[in-house]
């Protein structure tokens, strides 16, 4: 009987993880473009931090148990909290704003389905140290041009952009400073967010302890995105000033509002969100949110016990749902074919048609290798067809046949068939010139 691996968690294989290292080296060079550096954290935390710091719902989702010292600890499920901590306890090394990211892997104890795995990997870009909603318009320029890397446009993905902060103003303002605190404004944004996935009417019964309906909510809801988009410069009160700015003053410069739509409805559900949120879909809407994040300004003073106090913001973009769509994409998974291919090939296999001549391919071999080219040869002698097969399937550039004509060598462009003969000691510039004009 075959070993299979646990429910929810995934094998590599080398296919499998070359599309995973593509995803992985698309997230890094965007994020590295846009001036932000990278940074890990453990795999195991206390279970503390995530029963502090993230809300019910997640603390639920954990792996969690006691160690062989006794401490209760998780498998990371996200990074926030990890980060935080971090910056808590060094923020004074760093100038400010920190621009970090981390491609780290998670881990949540989940219902599996289409798009969510037990195990996954997640690019995590936050901002510390920056209050203005110019701040904020990185972090979602960050996300689309994430995005835009793997061929996906504006037809493909949308920014449903939001605020808790405005949630909270504009219900103080229709019900009476008072009439809301803290418990209450979680339990109404608890209900908004899941509200798209629950019946009308369950809703409403989440509702009516705080005296509300689901229809005076979108009603409110759907008056204050017309007075957002609105041209005029009324007054609108800091929260409704600082969105008006993240739309008009830094994302419609940048032409990135084709991109973003203003929904309220958009909450977020970890409990340490307090000002503007997003989250990103998939037009088709087959996916899960392909990346979700926002402003955490409480956190670091919370998790400093008030010794640290600095803004932040952050998302978190998955690479199994991204994955999905990069697959289903027509546009995107052309261009990840043709990074696959470019970059998982072999640039040389070196063809020893002569035994005798053993040595001296080994020592080309070692050449071409510490030229920087990656170069691949059969280990045990074998006949020259089946070398130049097995040059096929390792998807290299250029056979590099070794025979009696030595110290020339014949070479192969394996796409074109074209054959040249090469001094071996000019043999790596000539590769290198080839390859830059191909």
């Amino acid at each position: 009987m075959t070993m299979q691996s646990l429910p929810g968690f995934r094998t590599f294989y080398p296919d499998d993880c070359a599309g995973r290292n593509y995803i992985l080296s698309k997230w890094r060079e965007v994020a590295r473009r846009y001036g932000f550096i990278e940074y890990d954290g453990p795999v195991l935390e206390p279970m503390e931090l995530y029963e502090k710091k993230s809300g019910g719902e997640l603390v639920g989702q954990l792996f969690d148990f006691r160690d062989k010292g006794g401490r209760r600890v998780a498998m990371r499920p996200e990074m926030t909290p990890t980060l935080t901590r971090m910056v808590a306890g060094r923020e004074k090394d760093f100038r400010k704003p920190m621009k970090w990211f981390c491609c780290p892997q998670f881990f949540r104890y989940e219902k599996q389905q289409r798009g969510r795995l037990r195990e996954f990997f997640q690019f995590n870009a936050d901002i510390i140290g920056e209050s203005s909603p110019a701040a904020d318009a990185e972090l979602i320029a960050l996300a689309i041009d994430i995005l835009r890397e793997f061929g996906l446009t504006e037809q493909d993905f949308v920014v449903r952009l939001s605020s808790r902060e405005i949630w909270s103003g504009l219900l103080t303002e229709k019900k009476g400073a008072g009439f809301f605190g803290n418990p209450e404004i979680d339990q109404l944004l608890a209900a908004i967010d899941k509200a798209e996935r629950q019946p009308e009417s369950v809703v409403d019964s989440q509702l009516e302890s705080l005296g509300l309906s689901w229809g005076e909510v979108k009603q409110w809801a759907a008056g204050l995105g017309e007075r957002i988009l609105a041209p005029d410069s009324a007054d609108f009160g800091k929260p409704l000033a600082s969105f008006r700015e993240l739309i008009h003053a830094h994302l419609q410069p940048r032409g990135l509002l084709k991109y973003v739509e203003v929904d309220f409805f958009i909450v977020r559900g970890l409990a340490y969100y307090n000002g503007m949120v997003f989250e990103i879909f998939d037009r088709t809407k087959k996916e899960r949110a392909l990346a979700g994040g926002g402003r955490y300004d409480g956190l670091l003073d919370l998790m400093s016990d008030g010794k640290v106090d600095l803004p932040a913001l952050g998302f978190g973009m998955g690479d199994v749902v991204l994955g999905n769509l990069i697959e289903d994409t027509p546009r995107a998974a052309e261009k990840m074919k043709a990074w696959l291919a470019k970059n998982r090939s072999a640039d040389v296999f070196i063809v020893v048609a002569t035994e005798q001549l053993r040595s001296e391919a080994l020592a080309l071999v070692q050449q071409l290798r510490d030229a920087g080219l990656r170069v691949d040869f059969s280990l045990a002698a074998a006949k020259v067809g089946k070398q130049f097969q097995a040059a096929e399937q390792t998807g290299a550039q250029f056979a590099v046949l070794f025979g009696e004509e030595w110290p020339m060598v014949s070479v192969k462009t394996l796409a074109t068939r074209a054959e040249e003969r090469i001094p071996h000691a000019e043999l790596a510039d000539w590769i290198r010139n080839r390859q830059k004009d191909a």
